[in-house]
């Protein structure tokens, strides 16, 4: 009766044997034991031995690290991530972020009587929803507005800058680390000195932009939670720029965050290589130019009338063939340049030479 059940189940006691070699595996073996083929194949190079382990299965799907830098994406990740690294480089961004590096050293200095060192870290591409998971808690955001763009920018402080900031301005002694309090909200005076920080910032990063194209940054709102600072979608790229704020023993990091929808209006001149005079504008040459052009020759046409007519009556036009005008003799003849209509004048006579006097302008002054 045994051998009875075996012949007519032959795929019973296959389906068992699975059952029970693949307990032990984990889904992502299951997966890769059913991609691998069949189980003689996978006894042949050495059965699950020849199965990736968790880490290099998180290293191909880039949830693991590479490196020492902990920025650094691996895998699928970095392959998705690659095309917004290289979104746009903004040459001209980068000398203006060397402004706000000057002025900001000196306008902290004066705001907190103190030594102040500002430097520059980085200036990369990211999403704006991946950024705002990556902020470490507790932390200030500063949602600022661009008033001549009509879009918004973020500035984020640390916890480290803020307890610095609060310690020196209330008299804080010198070359202490700065006290930090886990678990509680920012008090009211934590969050007013750092509101005048940051309008501290505002102005200078105006003042930064100046050169190139006139902006006012104005102060909008202060946040602690992420969420709550959302000024663009989660998958829409943005410029992070990222400065270190040092004081004596203590500082921290602020990171400047602005989505390239806020940037478009002064697209064209941060996509500049090079800075001439006035932020790529040459004043000699400009002139050079102005004078050339007003020894240009161009041509002008002198449109007695127009008429339309058939193809097929061109085709069968022959020598002496009389085109009909439906101008009068004293009617006006218009003066083109090219496509453009210039003026409107009478024909009449010069000495051996026809001539048009003109006596309407048609185009307008700055054209």
């Amino acid at each position: 009766m045994a051998d009875t059940d075996q012949v007519t189940n032959p795929g019973q006691g296959a389906d068992e044997a699975r059952a029970g070699s693949g307990s032990s595996l984990s889904p992502m073996d299951k997966l890769n034991s059913g991609l691998s083929g069949d189980e003689e194949g996978a006894d042949e190079f050495g059965g699950s031995e020849s199965l990736l382990s968790q880490d290099e299965i998180d290293s191909l799907l880039g949830f693991g690290r590479t490196g020492d830098n902990e920025n650094t994406l691996a895998g699928i990740q970095a392959i998705v991530n690659s095309a917004l690294v290289s979104y746009e480089r903004l040459p001209m961004l980068e000398v203006i972020c060397d402004r706000l590096v000057r002025m900001l050293s000196t306008s902290l200095r004066n705001f907190t009587s103190d030594s102040v060192e500002v430097t520059l870290d980085s200036i990369s591409a990211t999403r704006f929803g991946d950024y705002l998971n990556s902020i470490p808690l507790p932390a200030m955001l500063g949602v600022f507005k661009a008033e001549e763009w009509d879009n918004y920018g973020l500035l984020t402080v640390d916890s480290s800058l803020v307890y610095s900031v609060v310690d020196v301005l209330l008299g804080g002694r010198r070359g202490a680390a700065a006290m930090r309090v886990e678990g509680r909200p920012y008090t009211t005076i934590e969050r007013g000195l750092l509101e005048r920080m940051i309008k501290i910032v505002l102005e200078d990063l105006s003042a930064a932009f100046d050169p190139l194209s006139p902006v006012t940054f104005s102060f909008d709102r202060l946040e602690t939670n992420p969420r709550f600072a959302m000024i663009a979608r989660q998958a829409n790229a943005a410029v992070l720029i990222s400065f270190r704020i040092d004081m004596d023993d203590h500082g921290g990091r602020l990171e400047l965050v602005i989505p390239y929808a806020t940037l478009e209006p002064v697209r064209d001149l941060l996509i500049q290589m090079f800075m001439g005079e006035k932020f790529g504008r040459d004043s000699i040459w400009q002139t050079r130019l102005a004078s050339e052009l007003w020894l240009t020759d161009v041509y002008i046409q002198a449109v007695l009338d127009e008429v339309v007519l058939k193809l097929s009556d061109v085709i069968n036009w022959k020598v002496g063939t009389q085109i009909l005008l439906n101008a009068e003799p004293n009617a006006p003849v218009e003066l083109r340049c090219g496509e453009v209509s210039m003026f409107h004048g009478i024909v009449g006579r010069k000495r051996d030479s026809i001539a048009v006097k003109v006596q309407e302008r048609l185009f307008q002054e700055g054209i």
